[in-house]
């Protein structure tokens, strides 16, 4: 649009020229003001501009949309590495400069040979399905930094207690590759990112070799049988008293008051993995924790309505905040706190 006005505008202002030159015998016109021309040249721009707002403004809102993503990863900056939470999928790891600093810097004399993409290596790259929309929740741990990969169009600033997103979709399997664009400290030239898209999958495939590779979660520890009375038994206990005394321990313990509440859900503990994301900030238009005026709408819905909307997903918000393995009351317990905490 704006290289067409360019030759619209000067090929008539160079035409004028040209052919009313003097040397050519053009004798110059005696006017002054013309309101139709005033008109004209004040109503052309303006309908241009109008025209060019409606496209221009649904691109922005279009770049800023990360709602109905395939997968999120929440992406966290630390000085000088990355960390990467796949949270539909269960992986997590970190991402550190692969290149030894002994051969950046050849602080013994010439080192190894290197490529044209030595600081631009990590030992665990992201990694993404082609053709599929990515959510990225991106924040920091400590300073300001800048995931920034300009072939994949994202320069998002990770800042410390807030959630940014961004979202992007990669159409060709292929490494691409970036940096952190902030000033974040001595290590700065060192943050690399590398993105590697892969077909759907080879994907699958990464991901059961990283769920393989990560360390298993601690089981947990199981009770000792106890009596009635809160003993052990002895050594000497048969299989039908010590069945008696793991009973009689059960029902001590569902009399024991906050029992069963301690059992139950812990909203909590879903808010501060999941929903803090968006939820803390106010990102993507998720009403604020603790926010009255945001939470009043909503909570007039009635419970029912918010659980649908937190389990089925509406708008901006993913099913289950985008972790689809998430329990049903795992996710109830989780907007009950968050109604709590706005009442």
């Amino acid at each position: 649009m704006c290289v067409a006005i360019f030759f619209i505008v000067f090929g008539a202002m160079f035409w004028s020229i040209f052919r009313h030159r003097k040397s050519v015998g053009a004798k110059a016109a005696q006017f002054h003001e013309n309101t139709t021309i005033e008109i004209i040249w004040t109503l052309v721009p303006f309908v241009i501009l109008i025209g060019m707002a409606y496209p221009a403004t649904k691109t922005v809102l279009d770049m800023k949309d990360a709602s109905n993503a395939d997968m999120s990863i929440k992406v966290t900056a630390y000085q000088w590495k990355w960390e990467y939470d796949y949270q539909q999928d269960g992986v997590k790891f970190l991402s550190h400069l692969s290149t030894p600093r002994a051969q950046i810097e050849e602080y013994h004399g010439p080192g190894a040979a290197k490529n044209q993409n030595y600081l631009l290596e990590v030992d665990e790259p992201m990694v993404v399905p082609v053709g599929k929309k990515v959510r990225l929740l991106i924040t920091s741990n400590d300073v300001i930094h800048g995931w920034f990969v300009p072939q994949l169009g994202v320069n998002q600033y990770g800042i410390p207690g807030f959630i940014k997103d961004a979202w992007i979709t990669i159409d060709e399997a292929g490494v691409y590759r970036g940096q952190c664009s902030q000033i974040c400290g001595k290590e700065h030239g060192f943050m690399p990112i590398v993105v590697v898209a892969k077909k759907p999958d080879e994907y699958a495939a990464w991901v059961k070799d990283m769920k393989a590779r990560m360390p298993a979660a601690p089981a947990p520890e199981a009770a000792p049988p106890t009596t009635a009375a809160g003993g052990a038994p002895g050594p000497g206990a048969t299989g039908a008293s010590q069945a008696g005394a793991t009973g009689a321990a059960e029902k001590v313990a569902a009399a024991a008051p906050g029992a069963a509440k301690a059992k139950a859900a812990d909203g909590k503990t879903t808010y501060d993995s999941i929903c803090m994301a968006c939820h803390a900030t106010g990102a993507a238009g998720a009403p604020k924790y603790g926010d009255k005026a945001a939470w009043a709408p909503r909570i007039k819905q009635g419970a029912n309505a918010l659980y649908a909307s937190a389990l089925h997903g509406k708008g901006a918000m993913p099913p289950k905040g985008g972790n689809t393995a998430l329990a049903d009351d795992a996710v109830k317990a989780a907007v009950d706190y968050m109604v709590t905490a706005a009442k």
